[in-house]
């Protein structure tokens, strides 16, 4: 195992060799050996526990808290990272909310659209319960047995690659375009271009549940983009009666060709 001094790592993370002392004399990050010539030598595992500590950084959390958590008996890494990425994810939607509120007030401002006022701060508010208040209501729906499947799209979203992601994240807004056009265009949701859509969106969303296309899943998510507060806010931007469009057109959808 390849051991690293204090300069080294300061170079490999952007820590202060001040702030790796630091952390030493907090009992936050210890060296894995101290050297007789009293330099400090970190391995691998200093080096995962240090990134630890900087994702919790990004959070917020002071130094003595962050030593608190890493060093619960149930703590553990790869629970920790999932977390984390979860949360980048959901910061990530938030950005490209804020790019579109960007775009859409210069055109507003370049007189190519109007923009009304409400949609001039979407974005800004991240509410950090958001996602705790659509399981709740998901489990209020539907009943306790719901919680093994939010636990497994958790999962499945937590591991796929920042590629999957980025894809599933671009689906999302090629859909939301797609359905937008198809309103304006007045093409019916039972039209073979409108199914085509919700065909392959029935398809993204269910892999993200781990499910495959059924009758019983299409007839879930139709009642969750019915009647799921954030859902109806989402396809509100779209255009009024946006979520029925979409969702009698999955249900279209899985009466036709699904067993």
């Amino acid at each position: 195992m390849r051991l690293y001094t204090v300069s080294e790592v300061a170079r490999l993370s952007g820590v202060s060799v001040r702030a790796l002392h630091h952390y030493d004399e907090l009992g936050l990050l210890k060296p894995a050996t101290v050297g007789a010539n009293g330099y400090r030598y970190y391995g691998q595992d200093e080096l995962l526990r240090l990134q630890q500590i900087l994702f919790h950084r990004e959070v917020g959390l002071p130094l003595g808290e962050i030593r608190r958590v890493l060093d619960a008996p149930d703590f553990d890494r790869l629970t920790a990272l999932r977390g984390h990425r979860q949360r980048l994810v959901e910061e990530a939607r938030r950005y490209e909310q804020l790019i579109r509120t960007i775009d859409e007030t210069l055109a507003a401002l370049e007189g190519a659209k109007t923009m009304e006022d409400e949609r001039i701060y979407r974005g800004f508010d991240l509410d950090p319960a958001q996602e705790q208040r659509a399981e709740d209501w998901l489990r209020n729906r539907y009943g306790g047995w719901v919680q093994d499947k939010i636990d497994r799209s958790n999962e499945i979203g937590a591991g796929w690659s920042a590629d999957e992601t980025a894809a599933y994240l671009e689906h999302g807004r090629e859909f939301d375009a797609g359905v937008a056009k198809a309103m304006r265009q007045g093409l019916a949701n039972t039209s073979e271009a409108v199914q085509a859509l919700l065909r392959g969106h029935c398809a993204t969303v269910f892999k993200g549940w781990g499910v495959e296309p059924s009758v019983t899943a299409c007839l879930t998510l139709a009642d969750i983009y019915r009647s799921m507060p954030e859902f109806q806010q989402r396809f509100d931007e779209i255009g009024p009666g946006a979520a029925e469009y979409i969702a009698t057109g999955i249900e279209a959808y899985a009466e036709a060709e699904l067993p």
